[in-house]
């Protein structure tokens, strides 16, 4: 399961601020945040190697797309796409309305079960897809203003332990300020391991699990607003656990 936290505030000079912890198994190969798809020369995005899709990435149009796995549903199923192609349809739009639209009009049933994060500076969704076993319906639900948190459950559900002990926390960290290059409140948040012992069930941010799952890297995103013309999204990076290995900025 992964991690994903946002905090909407339309009429700030950065309307959107994203954080994604990404928690998989170690085994799985893959590459830092680039353009890795010469058919998508606008998308920049990590890429999963055994599949050939993505968990999080932006587009130069300013969407950011991510993709979760809902419980019970990690790893890939050889009947079944790859989760990590809907990111890269999503980025295939130039707004985040018409990306949560096309993929809303998706068939569930094609994939493993998901939760995603569809957003721009001006609009910003949650999508859910139940699998094999749903009925083949994409929900999509705009996400709330203010600070919200998603991780294999519902969307800002306190029956997940990671939810209820760190969405009153994010909500209460001075959010971060990307024009003063200042992202410690939540470089410290994602970072943090809790309380509970290694492997027990979303204690803390970061995962660290018998059988070699666990938190594999920490994106830090920011867009910008829209009467901010040539500023890009800014995205810091840290290719390993955080507060192991360190956040770098990403070449957008």
């Amino acid at each position: 399961m992964c991690t994903v936290v946002t905090l909407r505030r339309p009429d700030h000079r950065w309307p959107l601020l994203l954080a994604a912890n990404r928690d998989e198994m170690a085994s799985r190969p893959w590459r830092r945040p680039g353009r890795h798809w010469p058919d998508r020369p606008n998308v920049v995005a990590g890429m999963d190697e055994l599949a050939g899709g993505t968990w999080l990435g932006v587009n130069d149009e300013g969407v950011v797309a991510g993709i979760l796995n809902r419980k019970n549903s990690l790893g890939p199923d050889p009947n079944l796409r790859s989760r990590g192609e809907l990111v890269l349809e999503a980025l295939d739009h130039a707004d985040a309305v018409e990306a949560a639209s096309a993929l809303g009009a998706l068939d569930g049933r094609s994939y493993r079960a998901f939760n995603m994060v569809i957003a721009d500076n001006r609009d910003a969704f949650w999508l859910k897809g139940l699998g094999p076993g749903g009925d083949g319906r994409v929900a999509v639900a705009e996400l709330p203003e203010g600070v919200a948190m998603l991780t294999s459950l519902e969307l800002n559900d306190r029956a997940s332990g990671r939810i209820a002990t760190y969405l009153p926390r994010f909500s209460a960290a001075p959010p971060p300020d990307p024009d003063a290059g200042n992202w410690q409140s939540w470089e410290t948040l994602v970072a943090d391991r809790g309380s509970g012992a290694a492997g027990e069930d979303e204690r803390g941010m970061v995962i660290v699990a018998d059988g070699g799952f666990g938190t594999l890297s920490s994106s830090l995103i920011a867009l910008p607003s829209a009467d901010r013309a040539g500023l890009r999204p800014a995205w810091r990076f840290c290719a390993g656990r955080p507060g192991e290995a360190p956040f770098e900025d990403v070449a957008l």
